[in-house]
């Protein structure tokens, strides 16, 4: 390692260094004044708008997101923007979120008194508890950061990522407050692979009709492997009396018959198959589907319906890869 290498390693930790600390002094800001926050937010009729300039506007704008995405409606408002037309985005049932590391920022110190004059609760979230937003508002929520990261000690690091923190530990707990459970999580995050992680079922993704394998359980190991090969399934479910599985029999199966000299293809499949095999629902979410597959090191398992134990499908694991969920 060279000198330049070992000054490149010992900064980056520096910096790491200085914002644990950062997140973890935070901790004594967990108070009775963190708690009046939450609970001015949870009762908003209206929305939380959130303020900040520079590198503490980039902080409020992520945690706008956040919050919105996490049931509380939110919105995030430029300090000088707002001065200049954008104040008609701010009702009186808002509550205003304003960031500032020094407390002194001037456009966000020049909108406050007007947020007052209509109405609005404002939260503080700052490392100055005697500055201008400090003793405008309601609540503050120190930072209480000693410095920054950067050598010269001015450019925003710690304190941002303090911020951050801070705001994200408010958007969970109302998150939580709020019984926001995974299907409203669903509805507000349709697309990615979050939105598939949490809306697809595996009635989506199944191999059904002509392409689900099915056999009945009397039928000799030679039509089972026809049927296998003609769907590529590399699986067949067997059913029983009433078309209700059964059993299962996949290409494993069938290497493990060959190794123990049972490969007579006249042999009903019943005594070569697995007996209750582990099955899914179509009403399934796919997630749960990916991780028995995960768990159980199985390329794929039979569907069955609920009421009536009828295969109608089978779930294979290359088609929860295709999805980015295997």
């Amino acid at each position: 390692m060279t000198p330049k290498d070992a000054l490149i390693l010992r900064t980056a930790r520096g910096v790491v260094a200085a914002e644990s600390r950062a997140v973890a002094g935070l901790k004594a800001s967990l108070d009775a004044s963190f708690l009046k926050a939450v609970r001015l937010l949870e009762r908003c009729p209206g929305k939380a708008v959130l303020l900040g300039v520079g590198k503490s506007g980039l902080i409020a704008r992520k945690i706008a997101a956040t919050l919105a995405s996490t049931g509380t409606r939110s919105v995030y408002v430029h300090p000088v923007e707002s001065l200049h037309g954008d104040l008609g985005m701010i009702a009186s049932d808002d509550v205003a979120v304003a960031f500032s590391y020094s407390g002194e920022t001037e456009e966000t110190a020049k909108l406050l008194p007007i947020l007052r004059r209509q109405g609005l609760p404002v939260i503080a979230v700052t490392n100055n508890p005697s500055s201008r937003l400090a003793r405008s508002a309601d609540v503050v929520l120190r930072l209480r950061v000693k410095s920054e990261a950067c050598p010269f000690g001015i450019v925003p690091t710690s304190s941002t990522t303090a911020m951050l923190a801070l705001g994200d530990a408010l958007a969970v707990a109302l998150m939580e407050l709020k019984g926001f459970d995974k299907s409203r999580f669903a509805r507000l995050h349709p697309g990615g692979n979050l939105g598939k992680l949490l809306n697809l079922r595996v009635s989506d993704l199944m191999h059904k009709g002509a392409a689900n394998p099915v056999v009945r359980e009397t039928a000799p190991l030679g039509e089972a492997l026809r049927v296998m090969t003609a769907t590529r399934a590399g699986a067949v479910s067997v059913t029983g009396r009433g078309g209700r599985l059964t059993g299962y029999f996949t290409d494993g199966d069938l290497r493990r018959c060959l190794q123990r000299g049972r490969g007579d293809l006249s042999a009903p499949v019943a005594s070569v198959m697995t007996r209750r095999p582990l099955t899914v629902h179509p009403e399934t979410m796919a997630m749960e589907a990916a991780r028995l597959l995960s768990e159980k090191k199985i390329d794929n398992l039979p569907v069955t319906d609920r009421r009536t134990g009828r295969p109608v499908g089978i779930m294979d694991e290359r088609d929860l890869l295709k999805e980015g969920l295997g």
